[in-house]
């Protein structure tokens, strides 16, 4: 085909053919060479401007050959202004991590971070991964550049602040509720100006603006203010125990459910249909630890368990039927700070390990009980049905509560007072089951108005009664006493020299339960749990190897005897 054509200025010009060359000194073959060979109007300036611009064709210009020297018109400025128009914007997780300068970074035993920073006029201690310091940092980044972090500038910012907390921060303990240091009591009443009763050997204040570790979780509500002056009998007339000794083991579990550890005792509330067993545990929780939820259904494993525990100070369960082996075991456990492990969600071999120590509350129409290691653990109360010309309405009661609770409050703080005072003076004649428990009751006792000895009194013959149940509610126990208790010297054999013993004069109703042992192993295991019960009765149970193993019931002997 013919060569292309091409304009130039309005002017129509054929080239030759690709290959053919013009005739020599042919002007127009000339004036189409220095066509093609022009650069483009401004070409050198868009290049030194955007070095890093792609040209149409999608190839960087920076790619492209340029003739050598400066193009004309050039100055040695140019590229020097071109550079410096040009600045590099400060990354936003530089931003974020300087709104964080004065914040205190510390950590716990279990590698958990934390922060502590000022809130308007006082300071809050929040975990670095939690939604409230979360959403702090972000509503301070708004307002210092007006600009909304983005995910993943936050997300770079808390990682960074968690390995500052574990790695430069302080090993602290963080506080739930209640807490203790050089000699004094403190109480987190969780409102928004995070208060906190601080409670001594001769009184009590509130004070604001601490620097103290207290943690809180979402569920956790404003515990009221406490007022002085009144005495704890107050309380009496809101709750409809049977006798004035339950009374008394009521004030002193709030009162041992405001120390800062365990152990803690287990407050069993029983009562029949209409004795306000819901209304109760809830009034008394709000004395201690205020919650979304006062009263919950028990969980389904101990995970779950753990997990309610880790995130409030007490427990509350409501309208239990029984209470199983595993929950019994768990409740144990949590009531006397024990650790529980499990493994971590999507994880293979990390672990989740709990250490928590909680009071705990139970309530049900039947004795809760049973278990021998649950029984020497708790304290069990008896509530009155209540007539229906004495029933009150739901919102007078709570109104009439609200205005009595800040000083019954205050009286409890009169009895911690005292404990603070004299529990390192407080000597016990003998430790039982609960021995801090009653040591710390023991001090308390004349911040309360009580006369000394009132605690040990209400205690030990609630103790007495509990045993009683939990005896009457293990038939092993109850038949190993009627085997040894016509015997002189009492009983020694093998377990299932034991077994058969026993199965002979028990009667057929308890050898057909459940719960009766049909393997000398399985007696075994449960002369271990209910060797408590039997010992209460008088009797030993003692395990022997001597070549064979064997087992001894023999009386208690006396000391001095």
């Amino acid at each position: 085909m013919g060569g292309a054509r091409r304009s130039f200025t309005g002017v129509s010009l054929m080239s030759a053919g690709e290959g053919e060359p013009g005739p020599p000194n042919d002007p127009l073959h000339e004036i189409t060479r220095l066509v093609d060979g022009a650069e483009p109007i401004g070409h050198d300036q868009a290049d030194d401007e955007t070095p890093e611009a792609e040209s149409a064709e999608g190839e960087p210009k920076a790619s492209r050959a340029k003739p050598k020297g400066k193009a004309a018109g050039a100055s040695s400025g140019d590229a020097g202004k071109a550079k410096t128009s040009k600045r590099r914007r400060t990354p936003q997780r530089d931003s974020l991590m300087s709104l964080t300068e004065d914040c205190d970074l510390w950590h716990d035993e279990d590698g958990e971070a934390y922060a502590t920073f000022a809130v308007r006029d006082h300071r809050e201690s929040w975990g670095v991964r939690s939604k409230k310091f979360k959403r702090w940092l972000a509503s301070r980044a708004y307002e210092t550049t007006g600009l909304v972090p983005g995910a993943q500038a936050l997300e770079d910012t808390l990682r960074v602040l968690e390995a500052r907390a574990t790695q430069e921060g302080r090993l602290r303990t963080p506080w739930s509720r209640v807490g203790a240091q050089g000699g004094f009591l403190y109480l987190d009443l969780c409102d928004p100006e995070w208060s906190v009763v601080k409670i001594g050997p001769n009184s009590w204040d509130l004070i604001k603006g601490h620097g103290l570790p207290f943690v809180r979780s979402a569920g956790m509500r404003a515990l009221c203010e406490p007022e002085g002056g009144s005495e704890i009998g107050e309380l009496r007339r809101f709750v409809n125990v049977a006798t004035d000794e339950d009374f008394q083991l009521v004030v002193a579990w709030l009162v041992a459910a405001m120390r800062e550890t365990g152990p803690y005792p287990i407050l069993v509330v029983n009562g029949e249909q209409g004795s306000g067993k819901s209304t109760f545990c809830k009034l008394i929780r709000t004395l201690v630890d205020p919650n979304v939820a006062p009263i919950r259904a028990v969980p389904k494993d101990p995970r779950d368990l753990m997990i309610a525990a880790s995130n409030a100070h007490m427990l509350v369960m409501d309208n239990l039927s029984r209470v199983e082996p595993w929950l019994s075991d768990v409740l144990c456990s949590i009531a006397t700070g024990a650790g529980y492990a499990t493994r971590q969600l999507m994880s293979d071999r990390d672990e989740s390990i709990f250490m928590v120590a909680r009071p705990i509350i139970l309530n049900g129409i039947p004795a809760l009980t049973e278990r021998a290691d649950l029984a020497s653990r708790a304290v069990t109360i008896q509530l009155l049905s209540i007539p229906e010309d004495e029933r009150r309405a739901e919102d007078e009661f709570w109104a009439d509560w609200q205005v009595a609770a800040p000083r019954v409050l205050g009286a409890l703080c009169d009895g911690l007072s005292s404990a603070v005072r004299r529990i390192g003076s407080v000597k016990l004649e003998r430790a039982p089951r609960l021995a801090d428990f009653t040591k710390w009751m023991t001090a308390a006792e004349p911040g309360l108005g009580w006369e000394e000895g009132t605690f040990t009194a209400a205690y030990t013959g609630n103790q007495e009664e509990v045993n009683q149940t939990a005896f009457e509610s293990d038939p092993v126990a109850m038949q190993v006493c009627r085997l040894v208790e016509p015997l002189e010297h009492g009983w020694e054999g093998t377990a299932a020299d034991l077994l058969e013993a026993l199965t002979e004069i028990a009667p057929d109703s308890v050898t057909r339960l459940k719960s009766w042992p049909v393997t000398a192993q399985g007696l075994g295991n449960r002369l271990v749990r209910c060797a408590p019960l039997v010992r209460a009765k008088g009797f030993n149970i003692e395990k022997r190897h001597s070549g064979i193993r064997t087992i001894r019931i023999s009386p208690v002997v006396k000391r001095g005897a």
